[in-house]
């Protein structure tokens, strides 16, 4: 009985990590985007960018320096205390000699789903129709199956884990992000006035 109840497990860990691997990464084969799309993460309580935050925005500022792009969104408001990710980010960009002329700050989404939902409308604005995403490795599925409902091409790029993040605490974020896209992939997301209609199903 307990060797079954552990195939269970098995077999149950197995199909969440499969759902989760197989979300697609990319709807085009672009090398070359309209612009650089950073998902937000809290700053810290001193306003200074979190280790996510940073290594973020540092992975995207060198997609953006090896020309994927010539224009930066760095999307985000004041989520879990009052700094806006998105300025928080940008200024980072800017100390790491990005122009602030080739910056859009995004700052009112609350989450993932409102990054992209506010983001695109800055691409409708702009007339970009291609971005390349930026975002921590854990983060990007869940990203994904919000992307893969829009019209703009997109192709996501992960940047690294901060070096202050020990495998335990790397490990831990895995297994929210997976449980989470596993449930979202299967059940769909609630209605959401951030969603496309077509979507909320």
């Amino acid at each position: 009985m307990l060797a079954g109840f552990g195939l269970l497990i098995v077999l149950a860990v197995v199909v969440l990590v499969v759902t989760y691997e197989t979300v697609p990464t990319h709807n085009c084969k672009r090398t070359h985007f309209d612009a650089i799309l950073v998902l937000g993460y809290p700053a810290l309580l001193n306003g200074q960018p979190s280790p996510e935050e940073r290594e973020r925005v540092t992975e995207a500022v060198k997609e953006f320096k090896a020309g994927r792009a010539e224009h930066m969104i760095f999307s985000g408001g004041p989520t879990e205390n009052q700094f806006t990710e998105g300025q928080v980010m940008a200024a980072v960009a800017e100390e790491q000699g990005v122009p602030a002329a080739d910056i859009t700050v995004e700052g009112q989404a609350q989450n993932t789903i409102q990054n992209i939902y506010f983001s695109n409308q800055i691409l409708d604005q702009k007339g970009w129709t291609s971005v390349e995403v930026v975002s921590s490795p854990s983060h990007l599925p869940r990203a994904a199956l919000i992307l893969e409902h829009y019209h703009f091409q997109w192709k996501e790029h992960a940047s690294h884990w901060p070096p202050e993040y020990n495998w335990r605490k790397i490990g831990m974020i895995y297994i929210g992000e997976i449980v989470e896209t596993w449930i979202l992939r299967w059940h769909g997301f609630p209605p959401s006035p951030f969603l496309p209609l077509h979507y909320a199903s």
